[in-house]
């Protein structure tokens, strides 16, 4: 998972290398793809995503989903590492104390929680329509919200209903690694079929996220939603049980240091590439052209 979890850092870090020459759009663009599809990088992050996405599926198919999913918070730090040298910049203080606090939080959460139990292939039908249906539901009134509000909040909401796709797509992932487990068809569990369904929906979610604003915004989504949403359905639907008594305390403290050392490492300026390149609207690229246009023309800029 950890291999995964680095891979689809450098996924996302390529693909927003590629999505941030596009101007953001108000809403859902499929001219995106067409342009981003002239781009060689763009096709190196979705190769590289999807190189990830099996090892993902191969982690939640011989291991709890609970135990395993949030390993996936280790996505932030490799992007923000990988960041600094694709983008350029230097890892602050501030971002290195951060990854060592989600560290820390990450090893007391796994270790006190410890999943046990559980089977993805027992779990009854109307249990999975239930679980579907909820995921489903908070998705698109995230998608709704991210569609019809401000630009700076867009990114934001999609990052957060990718993750929760993701989060879901990693539950089906799960029933059919159960499935197959117990003696069952790969083409012939529902599940696959799900899967090949939310896929498409996730990866079309994850490139309007990308595209919406900054990496600052939508990484935070992306990181904290996937794993949450997995955990969830470990211990609400398959039947995980975590530790009870004083390792609840561990478990929550764990959590918290995660959510803390995530939206500290979120706020790094190294996953801002304008920031960190000096592109930004007052001293950046579109700055110098109107400056030029000035000398060329022996107007005024507006």
């Amino acid at each position: 998972m950890l291999v995964a979890a680095l891979l689809n850092a450098t996924a996302s870090v390529l693909q927003r290398y590629a999505t941030k020459a596009e101007p953001a759009s108000a809403g859902f663009s499929w001219r995106m793809f067409t342009d981003l599809a002239r781009r060689p990088v763009w096709f190196l992050g979705i190769s590289t995503m999807i190189v990830g996405f099996l090892l993902h599926a191969v982690s939640i198919s011989v291991s709890r989903i609970a135990l395993v999913q949030p390993l996936l918070v280790t996505e932030l730090p490799f992007t923000l590492l990988l960041a600094s040298w694709v983008f350029g910049g230097r890892l602050p203080a501030r971002d290195r104390w951060a990854i060592g606090l989600q560290s820390v939080g990450l090893a007391a959460f796994i270790a006190t929680l410890a999943p046990s139990g559980g089977d993805a292939a027992r779990v009854s039908l109307g249990a999975w329509a239930l679980g579907i249906g909820v995921s489903a539901a908070a998705i698109a009134v995230l998608v709704v919200l991210g569609y019809r509000g401000k630009r700076e909040h867009r990114a934001a909401l999609l990052g957060i209903a990718t993750g929760a796709t993701f989060g879901l797509n990693s539950a089906l992932i799960a029933g059919v690694g159960a499935a197959v487990a117990r003696g069952g068809e790969l083409l012939t569990t529902w599940q696959t079929y799900g899967v090949a369904v939310l896929g498409p929906i996730s990866f079309f979610l994850l490139q309007n996220a990308l595209q919406a604003g900054q990496l600052v915004a939508s990484q935070p989504g992306f990181t904290l939603m996937n794993p949450l949403v997995s955990v969830v359905w470990g211990l609400a639907v398959f039947g995980e049980q975590g530790r009870g008594g004083w390792f609840v305390i561990g478990s929550v403290a764990g959590a918290l240091c995660i959510v803390a050392g995530t939206i500290l490492l979120a706020r790094s300026d190294l996953l801002d590439p304008d920031a960190t390149t000096g592109e930004g609207p007052a001293t950046g690229r579109g700055s110098a052209e109107r400056k030029g246009r000035t000398r060329r023309t022996g107007r005024k800029a507006t």
